[in-house]
């Protein structure tokens, strides 16, 4: 009732939120872990991580969360453990949680969900996707080097990696959509980089990195959450 309550809660928030006509709504991904209340049934449901000096004190829990751009609205959270035999990857709970999102909403995640997977996720429900990629994969899927203003078309296909741990992948699967390379210069002062974005819009270049610049506000949300 409660998760049902929250879905139809959100839809009504969402339905008062008037963008431009060419406009969609476009969520942020992100994970972050949450510490627990010690106490015995969230110690077997949700392992404490171990290291060399032994067992940590506090249950962890690993939480998904994605946010409107414009707004900050947040869909239902997705989360399971990070250790044990039942853990979970952000990835797969972003997997999870994606039925969530409203029709053709724009997925949009860090280096950390830039993997075929995910892609390939979005696809299938739907979703156009905006994603940052490692400049190894980036650099895979363009064939070489990285160059400051690349804007072409490729198709993504899984690599063996990929298959390996997703063995559900059809034969023919594959993404296509754009890489998109620009040198951004950080407001905080450090050395100007490559960054690199697949995605399957059709907007603007400029609009693309700046959709993607907007990032950051999660951070800021996850904080906040975390620390209420």
């Amino acid at each position: 009732m409660v998760e049902e309550s929250y879905d139809h809660v959100l839809q009504q928030l969402m339905a008062e939120i008037v963008l431009p006509k060419s406009q969609r709504p476009a969520f942020f991904f992100d994970g972050t872990t949450v510490r627990m209340p010690h106490c015995a049934e969230l110690m077997e449901a949700y392992p404490p991580t171990r290291n060399q000096h032994g067992e940590s004190h506090w249950p962890l829990l690993r939480l998904l969360v994605a946010h409107d751009l414009e707004s900050g609205l947040a869909l239902r959270p997705a989360w399971g453990p990070v250790n044990g035999d039942q853990a979970v990857s952000e990835q797969s709970l972003l997997e999870e949680a994606i039925d969530r999102l409203p029709p053709e909403a724009i997925v949009v995640g860090d280096a950390n969900f830039g993997i075929f997977s995910v892609a390939y996720a979005a696809q299938r429900h739907g979703h156009p996707v905006l994603l940052r990629l490692t400049t190894a994969r980036a650099q895979r899927l363009a064939g070489g080097r990285l160059a400051d203003r690349t804007d072409c078309y490729i198709e993504w296909k899984p690599t063996r990696e990929d298959r390996r741990s997703h063995p559900e992948l059809p034969a023919h699967a594959s993404v296509c959509g754009r890489l998109i390379v620009r040198q951004v210069y950080p407001r905080n002062g450090a050395p100007a980089f490559l960054l690199a974005l697949f995605t399957t819009l059709e907007d603007a270049v400029t609009e693309v990195v700046e959709r993607y610049g907007k990032r950051w506000t999660i951070e800021v949300d996850l904080r906040t959450m975390k620390n209420t």
